[in-house]
């Protein structure tokens, strides 16, 4: 055997240990990468990763018909969103974001995930709740600017826990969780009651099996929730409607007593029939929510129902293929090669409102709207997946909402460069 070594090896063992230990070394040396979806390092056997990403949007805002003056023109940073999210262990996920935008920071996301199997996983901590589906949709990836009516009877973040999986090669996805409850558009770390909310969602994907092969992008659910709210002066937790250009239109009645300002005070329900197909360079969105919640004013309750639905259409003029996800332009901007990225067209008719009923003591007829209708048009510019330019342009009209009539009609336009990574 010696001899055989000062053969092959004249350095001896010593040399042939050496080189084994360099191609373990080498083995589990971490791999590095930058790209499109981030900064990445993760294990050479795949167990372990963390991920660097995040994205931020920078928005202006312009109200040309806004005669009275209360709207108010201008730039914001929309969306800064700086992510950390890994596996540990292949089973185990995490993600944590923050939020800069808007002028206050939060922590947006915090979550673990044990993905147990395709058809289980477990998840815990601060994330969205499986209810609407443009909610469910990246802010990276929507069409408009601004998410439609049905968003406005969603909640945005929650702390709980959720079981999710997959069926049927993908067909089926279902999500089932308990969660603190947040008012419609909210989001909370503690819960301010002992109540708390149930939230189950179910989503067919008829051609998921099928892959690149499917003749469409089909997917149809609905989602419910239910949870008792107990509101206090300090902390109502009841809807309030925005428009497009995220002015409040419709809330309750707030005073300088307690007595005077409507709370919520029994079960809220919500329903949400949900779809989207998408088909060659063509993508379609439409979803419905329906809001039913108790209410108080001092000794007198009301339930009352809030509703909103929205359809949106959008078609790559440059075609690309459309994709509930993000889309990457086939000939990204390269100045050189004389590319210019892709450009879709989006438009949308969408409606809002609450029952005639509280306006009966619980909200001020003078100055809240009972009803909101809006239709719209945008137009996307990727330069690359990460580089978009958006441009809106949309009109609401009202029913309700001032002393004399209606409400005067928003006209809202803006514009947003997003860049993400």
């Amino acid at each position: 055997m010696g001899v055989l070594l000062a053969v092959l090896f004249p350095g001896g063992a010593a040399d042939l240990a050496a080189q084994q230990d360099s191609t373990l070394a080498a083995s589990n040396r971490p791999i590095v990468t930058a790209g499109a979806d981030g900064f990445t390092v993760r294990s050479a056997d795949g167990r372990w990763r963390v991920r660097l990403a995040g994205y931020f949007q920078v928005d202006s805002r312009w109200y040309p018909a806004d005669q009275a003056g209360t709207l108010v023109d201008g730039l914001l940073i929309r969306r800064a969103r700086p992510m950390v999210e890994g596996t540990l262990s292949r089973y185990f996920d995490f993600r944590i974001m923050p939020d800069f935008g808007s002028g206050q920071p939060t922590l947006y996301e915090a979550w673990v995930e044990a993905r147990l199997d395709p058809a289980l996983s477990i998840r815990a901590g601060k994330f969205k709740p499986p209810i609407g589906l443009e909610r469910l949709q990246s802010a990276t990836d929507l069409r408009f600017i601004e998410r439609g009516f049905p968003t406005n009877l969603a909640p945005n973040r929650d702390v709980g826990v959720q079981l999710a999986g997959e069926l049927a090669r993908g067909v089926v996805n279902y999500q089932a969780g308990i969660f603190n409850g947040v008012p419609d558009l909210g989001f909370g770390d503690v819960d301010a009651n002992d109540a708390k909310e149930l939230a189950a969602r179910i989503f067919v994907v008829p051609f998921a099996g099928r892959g690149s092969r499917a003749p469409l992008d089909l997917g149809v659910g609905i989602a419910l929730s239910t949870g008792v709210e107990t509101g206090t002066a300090a902390a109502p937790l009841t809807s309030a409607l925005r428009t497009p250009g995220q002015a409040t239109f419709f809330r309750y009645r707030t005073g300088v007593s307690a007595a005077a300002t409507v709370v919520a005070d029994g079960r809220r329900r919500r329903v949400y029939p949900q779809a989207y197909l998408y088909r060659g360079s063509f993508g379609l969105l439409a979803e419905r929510s329906d809001n039913r919640h108790v209410v108080r004013r001092d000794t007198m309750l009301g339930s009352f129902h809030h509703s909103g639905w929205q359809v949106a259409g959008s078609i790559f003029l440059t075609g690309e293929r459309a994709s509930f996800r993000g889309v990457a332009p086939r000939r990204p901007l390269d100045l050189k090669a004389g590319t210019f990225g892709a450009v879709e067209v989006a438009v949308r008719v969408q409606q809002t409102g609450v029952d005639e009923a509280a306006f009966a003591g619980f909200a001020d007829p003078a100055s809240q709207a009972q009803r909101a209708r809006s239709w719209g048009i945008g137009v996307n510019w990727y330069f690359a997946r990460q580089i978009r330019l958006m441009v809106d342009y949309e009109r609401t009209s009202f029913r309700g909402g001032s002393a004399t009539g209606d409400r005067p009609a928003e006209t809202f336009v803006a514009t947003r460069l997003q860049f993400a990574y």
